[in-house]
């Protein structure tokens, strides 16, 4: 009896790993399928509006904005009080979406070439693509670094464009605004507030 139930639970362990297995995504087909969407609906004959929304919803779906928005805050998380770290957050979802569709509503229909992917270790993996150039823009090396700390739902946490991190310039330009106004939060909630309404 005892081995009867041994013999379950190991085939019910192969079970699950194997499904697990099976439904892992690879970060280069996350970065694919996020790219081929993104491209699907800025050619879309759709009003601006609601390729924007469409936009917004690719991102919450596909990239680690809490994650980011943490990051970007840097050494200011520890001295705000939680209801001020709320606040921060809220602000900064939108924040984020809002440049995340505005860098991307002129674009008509990118081509990205994916090149390979590089896994740093089990939880963050680089994808090296290229966006080719234009008639009006040159070819631009992207690196995509992805979380994946989850396999089954890796999550996009940084890009690099030619190399320079968007995160790390976003979170410079915000110990910045907070540094020159005198170590006030208030003083980025309103920048970010002035960039969500305009």
């Amino acid at each position: 009896m005892l081995l009867k139930i041994k013999n379950i639970i190991s085939f019910s362990l192969i079970i699950i790993f194997a499904s697990n297995y099976a439904f892992a995504q690879k970060p280069s087909d996350l970065i694919k399928e996020v790219v081929d969407e993104a491209s699907r609906i800025l050619s879309s004959s759709d009003p601006v509006e609601a390729k924007i929304i469409n936009l917004n919803d690719l991102a919450e779906n596909n990239v680690d904005i809490n994650r980011i928005a943490k990051y970007t805050l840097g050494k200011h998380r520890k001295t705000i009080s939680d209801e001020e770290i709320n606040k921060y957050f809220k602000l900064y979802k939108k924040y984020f979406l809002k440049n995340f569709s505005s860098r991307l509503i002129d674009y008509t229909n990118p081509e990205i070439i994916i090149v390979d992917e590089n896994v740093i270790n089990e939880n963050f993996t680089i994808v090296n693509t290229i966006l080719e150039a234009t008639s009006k823009n040159p070819e631009l090396k992207i690196s995509w670094r992805v979380i994946t700390k989850n396999p089954n739902k890796p999550l996009i946490l940084d890009l690099l464009i030619e190399g320079l991190s968007l995160a790390k310039a976003q979170k410079e330009e915000f110990n910045s605004i907070i540094k020159n106004n005198d170590g006030e939060i208030n003083a980025l909630f309103k920048v970010m507030e002035e960039y969500i309404i305009k």
